[in-house]
């Protein structure tokens, strides 16, 4: 059955599709039916069952014979090491921790913060929670203390399990003292936290509330798995709010893993066994899904990665790792890509090592330029796949398929909407546009199983966020269009569609006509505020290492590049060369923060950036070009 096939079948009977897929799970009680709608627009799946990630994800592995099976690879170029955890050691392991977390009172309900490096520790505590129904939130490991504070004040943690430190290029990452701050200055008070030694620090644990990560779990009867209802929480994940107070996304436990489950072998083509890597962190919701559970849960083996994609010791590191551990699918964010690409435009140290066993690379997070892409599938030779999804959704909206039908690659878009999924390009007045139109992109409800039925204590916050603007629809913050095949393109965030004197344009397709420029490894575009036209298109470049052109002469041809391209409707005159752009630790480009500094406003720093130093040197080249003006 080819997707037109299968996306028709979920459209004629959504109930039984996902009733059908539903299958693939462990139930301890099985649910009467896929969709709650009673208390819509707010909707629940799956909600009268009884279940367990954990078991799915570990026990029935192990149950099954495969106790023996890898379920994950640390695999640390900063250490310098590698390491596999069977299923069964990482069953073992699991409900040990479970089980003193038990003893030390943790049950079903209770919130657990989760603040750790790319260390398979970090996927045994979320596992152990799991176990026990208790509910987790993982927090970027190294996040700002004041960050955290935040955290533990919106979810009220019984328990905080930590790493001693984080290791980044050259450096470690004291965690502890950023802990010990968050827990002063936070208005609640966790009962105790759990802190995982590591070698390269040894961090000092303030007597009755620290306990180290070994003798906590010494003697302890291991736990375990606890039932739970299909629509309890199984995690909440903040992410970053307009208004500043970030936003606890929920997952609920029975769609999770029904979504999940069926996005393994439909989006990734990955059956039990293989070796699947999602370079991303646990921090993240790539993180979430698909380096913790989704991986796991269909019995394939995960990589934990902890290290950067250059210099390590080159910009290779990436194909030495798919290389050593027989990698089938990878997936990555194109801002690692563009980092490589900078560092080996010719893909020179591709041809270094042995991918055979690359069958698919995936990218998602932020818009992949076609650029990138074609850079990808030349040097690589497999299917470049850009899927569309959020923090919010927890798996692709918008994907090609390649488990069920590998369809036709139209670089610039990730593909078609998958089954769950009724994605509509709307007008400011809620109104389908036609095909081609720019617009407001926004899927009908209710959504599938496995996205955020609500915000953690902010269900008028829910509403207004995603539900308010565009009755009957959830609003994606992403502006678009879909073309006559019915492919989506996502061209920027809604915030980020500019007018310039009265046409609305994307700053994702200057962004396109600026990246294809040979000299030009990455870019952005912003709206700065211009008296005449309202508002006037900004480029930043960041040039491949050794461009073979002065800047001066890069910027010119820039411009007439997006003059050519977009016409003189963009009105691009401006853009300037950087070094590096100002990034989330997600690799998402803060273009928000940028507006602000070229418009002279004031901004607060954004949690999330990976470098703040970066803004200095952003502040600089907007001077040169006489920005703010006065």
């Amino acid at each position: 059955m080819g997707y037109k096939e299968v996306y028709a079948e979920w459209q004629a009977d959504p109930n039984g599709f996902w009733m059908r897929a539903a299958e693939g799970i462990d139930w301890v009680q099985k649910p009467s039916k896929a969709l709650f709608g009673e208390n819509a627009p707010l909707y629940e799946w799956f909600a009268d069952a009884q279940v367990n990630t954990c078991w799915n994800a570990v026990d029935r592995h192990v149950e099954a014979g495969r106790g023996e099976q890898l379920a994950i690879i640390h695999d640390s170029p900063i250490t310098h090491s590698t390491k596999g955890i069977t299923y069964r050691e990482l069953r073992d392991r699991v409900a040990s921790l479970a089980g003193a977390l038990r003893a030390k009172g943790v049950e079903k309900g209770d919130r657990v913060i989760i603040y750790m490096p790319m260390i398979p520790e970090a996927l045994e505590a979320m596992l152990a929670c799991a176990r026990l129904g208790a509910i987790h939130s993982v927090v970027f490991g190294g996040f700002a203390a004041h960050e955290l504070a935040v955290r533990i004040n919106d979810a009220k943690p019984k328990a905080i399990i930590a790493a001693s430190c984080g290791l980044e290029p050259g450096r470690v990452v004291h965690y502890k003292p950023l802990l010990d701050r968050a827990i002063e200055e936070a208005t609640h008070k966790p009962d105790f936290c759990v802190i995982f030694q590591r070698e390269q620090e040894v961090a000092k644990l303030i007597e009755g509330r620290d306990f180290a990560w070994h003798t906590f779990q010494y003697g302890v009867e291991p736990a375990d798995c606890v039932p739970v209802e299909g629509n309890h929480p199984a995690y909440i994940l903040y992410t970053s709010g307009t208004t500043g107070a970030p936003k606890g996304v929920v997952r609920p436990t029975a769609g999770h893993m029904v979504a999940l489950h069926w996005t393994m072998k439909a989006i990734y083509d990955i059956d039990p066994g293989d070796v699947f890597w999602a370079a991303s962190d646990v921090g993240w919701v790539v993180g979430h899904s698909y380096i913790c559970y989704a991986p796991l849960i269909v019995g394939a083996t995960t990589i934990v990665f902890e290290g950067k994609p250059v210099g390590m010791p080159d910009a290779g590191v990436f194909w030495r790792v798919i290389q050593n551990h027989k990698v089938k699918s990878f997936f990555t964010a194109p801002t690692a890509l563009r980092a490589i690409k900078r560092e080996d435009p010719e893909g020179q140290l591709i041809g270094e090592y042995n991918l055979r066993s690359l069958q698919a690379l995936y990218l998602a997070g932020e818009r992949a330029d076609p650029d990138t892409v074609q850079w990808a599938q030349r040097h690589l030779d497999v299917p470049v796949v850009d899927h569309w999804w959020q923090t919010e959704t927890g798996w692709a909206i918008a994907a090609n398929p390649l488990g069920i039908e590998e369809l036709p690659t139209k670089v610039g878009s990730p593909s078609v909407p998958m089954p769950g999924y009724d994605v509509q390009v709307l007008d400011e007045g809620g109104h389908p546009v036609p095909a081609g139109t720019l617009g407001a992109i926004a899927v009908k409800l209710p959504l599938p199983p496995g996205t955020l039925p609500t915000l953690w204590n902010a269900e008028d916050r829910f509403r207004k966020s995603y539900l308010e603007h565009f009755p009957g629809y959830y609003e994606t913050g992403d502006a678009g269009f879909v073309d006559e095949d019915g492919y989506l393109y996502i061209m920027a965030r809604t915030d980020d569609v500019i007018n310039v004197a009265g046409h609305r344009l994307s700053t994702g397709a200057m962004e396109e006509v600026l990246a294809s420029h040979p000299d030009v490894a990455e870019c952005a575009v912003i709206g700065v505020s211009d008296k005449l036209k309202g508002q006037a298109p900004l480029g930043f470049l960041c040039l491949n290492k050794g461009a073979t052109k002065p800047a001066p002469e890069i910027i010119k041809e820039c411009v007439g590049l997006v003059r050519e391209q977009i016409g003189p409707v963009a009105a691009f005159k401006l853009a300037c060369v950087v070094d590096r752009l100002p990034k989330t630790r997600s690799g998402k480009i803060l273009r928000g923060t940028m507006v602000k500094i070229a418009d002279g406003e004031d901004f607060k720093m954004p949690a999330t950036i990976d470098d703040p130093a970066i803004l200095d040197e952003i502040a600089g080249a907007l001077k040169g070009l006489g920005l703010p003006a006065a």
